[in-house]
């Protein structure tokens, strides 16, 4: 389990706001559908508001210790990762390619020989001669 700030400091404050946003998460991956989602939502802030005013720290470490376990036990197996961001499925799809240099042509041109064209009609006079009828 993570440590636990000291009651009543900023450090606990955002604490608490990271298990909520957490725990939102968590369950927005187990329901997909936001009208239910929001029921659910409404559920779990009358939790949190519920222990609003508990000032026991030794209370207040219970309480943030099972709602880390209840997280931990309630984890989605295979969360919802945005299509666009590390993990998703559109991530690093269809990278732009980069572009060419002159560097790049003048290597690959100069690999192969120079193709040979004549005008309409003419032949290769090689050509000419290796060709049996």
């Amino acid at each position: 389990m993570t440590s636990l700030a000291a009651p009543f400091t900023a450090a606990h404050r955002s604490y608490v706001k990271s298990l909520y946003r957490r725990i939102l998460k968590n369950d927005l991956d187990w329901v997909v559908q936001r009208d239910i989602w929001r029921w659910r939502a409404l559920q779990i802030r009358a939790r949190f508001e519920s222990n609003r005013n508990v000032h026991d720290p030794r209370a207040l470490t219970l309480i943030l210790e099972r709602a880390e376990a209840q997280l931990a036990k309630d984890k989605h197996p295979d969360p919802y990762i945005v299509a666009a961001f590390p993990g998703g499925t559109k991530w690093e799809r269809n990278l732009p390619v980069e572009p060419a240099t002159p560097a790049d042509y003048d290597e690959v041109h100069h690999d192969k020989p120079e193709p040979v064209w004549y005008p309409q009609g003419d032949r290769d006079p090689e050509e000419i001669h290796t060709f049996s009828p």
